[in-house]
C-alpha cells in the first residue's frame, strides 16, 4: 500500500532496539482517512474469505478493526487487558508485550467469541507475533475459526510473520519493514 509506505517514511520515527514509532498517524493521534484506506485494503485482500466477526486486542488495534468492521458491516470485538468485574464466562491467555517488555493477561467473553464465528484478526503491528499467538489461543479455546490476520505494519526482521505463515495462517501486512538498522526505515516494495 503505497500511501501507507510513504507516510511511514515521512512521519515514522525509528528508535534503537527495532522500535518504529507511528503514533502521529496510527496509534495515538490517528489519521481517519488513512485508517479508512487501510480498512478498504484489508477488505480487498480478504475478499474471498468468509468472515462474520472482526477481532483485535486493545488498544491500538481498535481503530483499524472498527473501520474494517464498519465497512464490512460486521461486529468487532476486542480482547481486554483487564478483567472487568462484570465479565462472566471468560477465556484468557497470556501475551508478552514487546514494547512494554512484560506479560499481561487478555480476556474475552465467550458470549462474543463462539464456535459459530469465522474470525478476521486486525492489529496495528506484527513484530514477534506475541499478540497474534495470544489471539490464536483465544480463538482455539472458544472453538471459533481463525480465517485470517491483517496487520498495518509488519516488522519482517522480528519473524512473527514467518511463524504465522508457517503455521498456515492467511496473513496480510500492508507495509512490511525489512530493517530498522542504524535507524533507517527500509520498507519492502510490493
Amino acid at each position: 500500500m503505497k500511501k501507507l509506505r510513504d507516510r511511514i517514511l515521512k512521519d515514522g520515527k525509528c528508535y534503537s532496539g527495532g522500535i518504529l514509532k507511528v503514533d502521529s498517524f496510527i496509534n495515538h493521534q490517528m489519521d481517519p482517512n488513512l485508517m479508512k484506506e487501510v480498512a478498504v485494503e484489508f477488505i480487498r485482500r480478504f475478499a474471498s474469505t468468509e468472515i462474520n466477526k472482526i477481532l483485535t486486542i486493545e488498544a491500538s488495534g481498535i481503530a483499524p478493526a472498527i473501520m474494517t468492521g464498519f465497512l464490512m458491516n460486521l461486529p468487532v470485538v476486542f480482547a481486554k487487558k483487564k478483567k472487568p468485574s462484570t465479565m462472566e464466562k471468560m477465556i484468557t491467555t497470556t501475551v508478552h508485550s514487546f514494547t512494554k517488555d512484560r506479560d499481561y493477561s487478555v480476556c474475552i467473553s465467550q458470549d462474543y467469541l463462539t464456535p459459530d464465528d469465522k474470525i478476521l484478526f486486525i492489529d496495528d503491528f506484527l513484530a514477534y507475533g506475541n499478540a497474534a499467538k495470544g489471539v490464536i489461543d483465544l480463538v482455539r479455546q472458544s472453538g471459533a475459526q481463525l480465517v485470517g490476520m491483517g496487520f498495518i505494519i509488519e516488522k519482517a526482521f522480528q519473524h512473527g510473520g514467518d511463524f504465522l505463515r508457517n503455521a498456515g495462517i492467511h496473513v496480510e501486512s500492508l507495509a512490511i519493514i525489512e530493517s530498522l538498522d542504524n535507524c533507517e526505515i527500509k520498507i519492502r516494495e510490493e
